[in-house]
């Protein structure tokens, strides 16, 4: 059974309890200040594994003619399955006489806290953030849902070529595994019916081919094979979806005789 237990939040920590948000939320805005941009970790994208904490960094670009006082407090990150992060008590930075954009961070560790406190498997997928900002005017703005992200379980790929050497124009075998972080047993696990992409690059090339597209069974190995023409590099690339980080393969390299 899982735990719906209310936990005090921590800045900086993720936790499943409702976050304190300023008492004039209900009034969304005043005046003419905007939140005119939200970035989350530069690109809106952020993987997570099983061992290792992630440190994310949120900014919130925010304009009002009077300029920007500064925030009413962390910002909140949001997600699915009453996922909830606090972050640090945020810093603003003058853009220009009107804007600043404000900046935060939060640290996630999968071991923190036990699973039934933490992350479910569900968590994973679109996050939102929220933000309060104030100007210099007395002006304010409550951004409910101002930004969104990913927020993914990490994947591996592996990949295996034999037999290595191989003569020109035989066929060799390349096999590999597609897994993805189980956040509630804290261990990865098959991710399987994905489509890869078997990719080479020739030896001394700077860019990668890809040959074919092979879909993991339900376990998420891979298999497949390719004719020998060249010295190379072969690996498999996921692209990643909703929930599931993008991932590409070490490369192994054949030498063709």
């Amino acid at each position: 059974m899982r735990i719906r237990a209310s936990v005090a939040v921590v800045s900086g920590a993720l936790a499943l309890s409702a976050l304190a948000v300023p008492a004039a939320q209900a009034d969304g805005s005043r005046g003419d200040i905007k939140i005119t941009k939200v970035v989350v970790d530069g690109d809106n994208k952020v993987q997570l594994g099983i061992h290792d904490p992630v440190t994310i960094k949120v900014s919130v670009t925010a304009r009002d003619d009077s300029g920007i006082k500064g925030t009413g407090g962390p910002f909140q990150l949001l997600g699915a399955d009453h996922g909830i992060a606090s972050s640090s008590r945020p810093r603003c930075a003058k853009v220009s006489a009107t804007t600043s954009t404000c900046t935060a961070s939060v640290k996630i560790d999968p071991k923190m806290y036990p699973r039934d406190y933490y992350l479910t498997n569900k968590s994973a997928g679109a996050w939102y953030v929220n933000a309060w900002v104030e100007a210099n005017d007395h002006d304010y703005i409550w951004g409910e849902k101002a930004g969104f992200f990913s927020f993914q379980r990490k994947a591996r790929l592996s990949v295996n070529a034999a037999p290595e050497p191989v003569k020109k124009g035989r066929t060799i075998t390349v096999t590999g595994a597609l897994t993805r972080a189980d956040w509630e047993a804290l261990k990865y696990g098959g991710y399987g019916a994905r489509s890869v992409k078997l990719q080479f690059r020739k030896a001394g090339g700077k860019s990668y081919t890809t040959l074919r597209t092979v879909k993991a069974d339900a376990e998420g190995k891979l298999k497949t094979t390719a004719k020998a023409t060249a010295d190379g590099y072969y690996r498999f690339s996921y692209a990643g979806d909703s929930t599931t980080g993008a991932v590409n393969s070490a490369a192994d390299f054949i030498d063709v005789k």
